[in-house]
């Protein structure tokens, strides 16, 4: 009988010494498997048998195989590692649109300010027809600079598309294989058992889901785990997936969202609700980055090309016959206004551009809640304006863009996308290709009287409306002998008569208005005049000769062309707004990866695999299986004695 126990404790503590040789073992072949835990053998003493002498132990049963796991860590890691995704997207791909903004001769500053100084070497000679084909070619390059940009912009834009398309048919995939591999650890689990391979390779596609989508897990009592995304929406459930699908936004089609299969229908994911992972570095630049680029590339392309074609309307041209306003030189893309595919209602809307250098760099949302209409300005603090259906019939307008209710109405909930200067870049063309078309000439010209003797000069001439016929106007000054007050005086034929005094302030312009109240031009001048001293301001007698409207042109250079910034301070901020966004974003993703790291090395430190201790462990194993053979071997020879005892 005593051999007997001593043939099972030695049988036991063999079978325990070799499977945690067997563990070890295959710890030390998955050292380099990612997302192995270590295994270990979880043994237990059997229960002893009662004598009249006491307890006796019975040896040790192997329990289970168990994995080095911590819930919290992993947890942790897989999130740290969700939002270093995401910040490493965005930075990537802010790295790819600052290329686009280049400094030097590359960039839109550059080519907007030597299509400027062009125009100083026609004004410097008006009749030169070769300094009129180099201001043409300027403004060819320059628009054609504009549209590439806009079109690398476009670019990214399908890059965004094509990413998210990828990244969701890989989060797809991955939820099946957590699907199946719930099914099948909850099969295993059955039988009182960990399937640790089977979790290992769950958490895995866990983590791999996080690196393109933040997702919430919830393990279940049988085992399975479900994985939950923005907003409680689920993606694994048991062993059901959702598919995920990537939707045109309903307002503008050129971007996209995400989506979640319920039923035959696919719902929209709110892009707030997306917080981790590469797709919500990409939603996030393409919604912030990349629409504040167009916007800013676009706000650009229209001022400038509504000032060129504005300034080139009040100024006479050289084509037959001689002397005409002068054509656009550009066209630009339009506003659009983007109907919401959700509208029910019947309205139609209608933007225009009223005043280029007020336009926003932004896009607008325009929404009916009924009874009202409330215009935001998105991505901005302004707060929203409210227009009645009646107002917005009658138009109104908003940053230099009249908005106007063309036909229909509205239903509650209808949505409008306003997009003033998305498209300016994209469709800037030039559209003068006749050199003579350039209006160098100013349609009046000023100087003084032959008889004047004081010493007022001329300091400069600026038409601000189109003149379809300039009078022969003259401006008198007048000095009271006693008190020295100087007035002014207007004559708009010839000097025959003269409207009433006007008090004179020296450097302030004079101007004249037309019947309708447009003042077409203002009169500088400076020095001192005299009683009686005149200024002729006359149609011009010879367009071919004059330079006017040439310096104007040239002049555009320093002028507030952009809510109030010159063209080259306007592509100087916009330098500066991508370059401390992608500082921004580096500084973000340093520190999110950085953490990332810290959290991997914690949950590998946890469930990771040591060479040198599963070495010891090795040695140890090997020792107790020895003894354990040696336990064998001597319930062998104390059975051998008995047995030759009994036969004596």
């Amino acid at each position: 009988m005593s051999s007997s126990i001593l043939f099972s404790l030695g049988t036991r503590a063999m079978t325990a010494s070799y499977a945690a040789l067997q563990t070890t073992g295959n710890n030390i072949s998955n050292v380099n498997t990612p997302g192995y835990s270590r295994q270990q053998v979880e043994l237990a003493s059997a229960p002893g048998q009662f004598t009249g002498a006491g307890f006796f132990g019975k040896g040790v049963d192997v329990q289970t195989v168990s994995r080095a796991h911590d819930e919290f860590l992993t947890r942790e890691a897989a999130l740290s590692q969700s939002l270093a995704s995401a910040d490493s997207e965005r930075l990537s791909q802010l790295q790819q649109l600052e290329k686009l903004f280049g400094t030097g001769e590359s960039g839109l500053g550059y080519v907007s300010g030597q299509l400027i100084s062009a125009f100083a070497d026609v004004a410097a000679q008006p009749q030169d027809t070769s300094a009129r084909q180099v201001a043409l070619s300027r403004a060819e390059d320059t628009a054609s600079q504009f549209r590439n940009t806009a079109d690398r912009i476009a670019g990214l834009q399908a890059g965004i598309v094509q990413d998210m398309k990828t990244s969701v048919a890989t989060v797809n995939s991955l939820a099946q294989t957590v699907a199946a591999l719930n099914h099948q650890i909850a099969s295993a689990e059955a039988t009182g058992h960990q399937p640790n391979d089977l979790l290992d390779q769950r958490d895995s596609a866990v983590a791999k889901i996080g690196q393109y989508m933040q997702v919430t897990s919830i393990n279940a009592a049988d085992g399975t785990q479900s994985l939950f995304i923005g907003g409680g929406q689920r993606l694994v459930l048991g062993d059901e997936a959702s598919t995920l699908s990537v939707l045109t936004d309903s307002a503008d089609p050129s971007q996209v969202g995400l989506g979640i299969r319920d039923g035959a229908f696919d719902r929209v994911v709110p892009n707030s609700m997306i917080n981790g992972g590469s797709m919500a570095g990409l939603l996030r630049f393409q919604n912030v980055d990349l629409r504040d680029a167009r916007n800013t590339i676009g706000q650009m392309a229209a001022a400038l090309g509504g000032a060129m074609n504005t300034q080139q309307g009040l100024g006479l041209d050289l084509t037959t016959p001689a002397g005409q306003p002068g054509g656009p030189l550009f066209a630009v893309g339009a506003p659009r206004v983007l109907r919401d595919t959700k509208n029910s209602g019947s309205a139609a809307l209608n933007a225009v551009t009223t005043a280029a250098s007020q336009l926003q760099a932004s896009d607008y949302e325009l929404r009916f809640d009924g009874a009202n209409y409330t215009l935001t300005r998105l991505g901005s603090t302004d707060p929203t304006q409210t227009f009645t259906p009646a107002a917005l019939a009658a138009g109104v307008t908003v940053d230099g863009m009249s908005i106007v209710l063309a036909a229909g109405s509205a239903n509650a909930g209808d949505r409008y996308l306003l997009q003033p200067v998305a498209a300016a870049a994209s469709g800037m063309q030039r559209v003068l290709s006749d050199p003579r078309g350039i209006a160098a000439a100013s349609p009046v010209t000023a100087s003084l009287g032959v008889l004047n003797i004081g010493t007022l000069a001329v300091q400069s001439l600026q038409v601000m409306s189109p003149i379809a016929a300039p009078p022969n106007a003259v401006v008198r000054f007048n000095v009271d002998p006693v008190t020295g007050a100087r007035t002014t005086q207007m004559s708009v034929d010839g000097g025959a008569t003269y409207a009433a005094a006007q008090p004179y302030v020296a450097s302030q312009p004079i101007g004249l208005t037309n019947g309708a109240g447009t003042l077409l031009w203002q009169l500088t001048v400076n020095a001192t005049p005299s009683d009686g001293d005149l200024v002729h301001v006359d149609p011009t007698p010879h367009p071919a000769s004059s330079n006017g409207n040439a310096l104007a042109l040239a002049g555009l250079g320093n002028a507030k062309l952009v809510v109030g910034v010159n063209i080259t301070d306007a592509w100087a901020n916009a330098l500066a707004d991508i370059g401390v966004r992608v500082q921004s974003a580096d500084g973000a993703s340093q520190q999110s990866t950085a953490v990332a790291n810290d959290a991997q090395t914690r949950n590998s430190g946890k469930s990771g695999v040591n060479l040198d201790e599963e070495a010891a462990r090795l040695i140890q194993y090997q020792q107790s299986y020895q003894a354990a053979a040696k336990m064998l071997q001597v319930a062998q020879t104390v059975f051998d004695t008995l047995l030759q005892l009994k036969i004596a």
